[in-house]
Order: structure tokens, then C-alpha cells, then sequence
């Protein structure tokens, strides 16, 4: 039996991950508001295929009732999700029932974001292995902005990672930008009295 990747993200925002899975033969379950079309060339025609489940992160139990009915008592071997902050942990929590015991989880959350633990998020993912994949505003190479060829690349080797049964550990892709903020100046008698202040120790 063909094993079962479940990804949480907006409509093609992981098409690519999608897409090398079904090549190697995985089937992905593909939960989002809108269908995204996951194109896959080949000769022979690839064993995997993509399934498009209609739901709504705002709507987590019913999303997890249609990704239930999608498995047909099947369950996930994997789980990558690219949420937002305010769905992420109701969402998470609906459809870990739905995953394999030995499931490992690779999340994508925003470098800016604070707190991202080493341990998976205590209560429904606690005890599984997890690969946070922490993405910043801006290209590791320059200043412009992080590229999609980039977090593919990141978020493809993450999952290589959690497929080969790594310990939970955290990645980053991209850089946060640099402030471009001056430096506030002191100026009249404030300033005057630091230039003549005493230096102490």
C-alpha cells in the first residue's frame, strides 16, 4: 500500500513537494479551500496521486471529517503544514487522530514568529518528531526577496529529513531584513551633557 502524506497550506503553495511525492509514489491528501492542479509528467505515469479535499482551515472538525473520509480508515504517514497563527494549533489538533503512530510532522512557520519550541507544540503533536522550518523575509544571498525555488528546496530537504526518522530540529531558510531605521541623535543640552559627561569604570 502506497503511504499517505497529508499537507496543510494554502491552495499551491507546496505544489512542489506534492508533486515530488506522487513521482515517488506517495499519495497526498491536499486539504484547501480552493483546487490547485498538481501537474505530473512522466514515462511511465507516476503510481502516487494528488487527492484535492474542499475545506476550510476556519472549519477544523469538518475538514478533518472529509480528510477522514478521503484515507477510508487509512492513516497519514506524514504531515507538513504551512499555517497560519490563528488556525494552526485548532487544525493540528483535528486531524492528529488521523495520523499513523510513527508519523513524523514538518512545520513551516515565519522566522519573525516567537517562541517556535525545539520539542513539537505541547498537546497534539507532543512526542512526535518535527522539523520547523523557519522562513525569514529576505534571500540568505542579498537583500531580495526570499525566493519560491528556495523554500521548495528547504522544505523538500526538511521532509527528506523527517522520512529518515531524524530527531526533531529546527532549519532556517532566508534571513529576517535589516532594520533601516536611524539611530535617534541627542541634540541640544541633553547632547551637550553627554559629550561631557565622565566615562565611569
Amino acid at each position: 500500500m502506497a503511504p499517505t502524506a497529508l499537507i496543510l497550506a494554502g491552495a499551491g503553495m507546496l505544489s512542489d513537494l506534492a508533486r515530488t511525492l506522487v513521482i515517488e509514489g506517495w499519495r497526498v491528501v491536499l486539504p484547501s479551500r480552493r483546487y490547485s492542479p498538481v501537474p505530473v509528467d512522466g514515462d511511465p505515469e507516476p503510481e502516487g496521486r494528488a487527492v484535492w479535499v474542499e475545506a476550510h482551515w476556519d472549519e477544523p472538525r469538518e475538514l478533518a471529517r472529509r480528510v477522514e473520509a478521503t484515507l477510508r480508515g487509512d492513516r497519514a504517514d506524514l504531515l507538513v503544514t504551512w499555517l497560519h497563527d490563528a488556525y494552526r494549533q485548532d487544525v493540528v489538533a483535528a486531524v492528529e487522530p488521523l495520523l499513523s503512530a510513527s508519523a513524523p510532522v514538518v512545520e513551516l512557520r515565519s522566522r519573525s514568529a516567537d517562541g517556535v519550541p525545539e520539542q513539537a507544540d505541547a498537546g497534539a503533536l507532543a512526542g512526535r518528531p518535527t522539523q520547523y522550518v523557519l522562513l525569514g523575509d529576505v534571500s540568505a544571498e542579498g537583500d531580495r526577496p526570499l525566493g519560491h525555488g528556495e523554500i521548495a528546496a528547504g522544505v523538500r530537504a526538511a521532509v527528506a529529513r523527517a522520512r529518515a526518522g531524524s530527531p526533531s530540529s529546527r532549519h532556517e531558510i532566508g534571513r529576517r531584513r535589516r532594520s533601516t531605521i536611524p539611530r535617534p541623535r541627542v541634540h541640544g543640552v541633553a547632547g551637550s551633557w553627554l559629550k561631557l559627561a565622565p566615562r565611569v569604570g
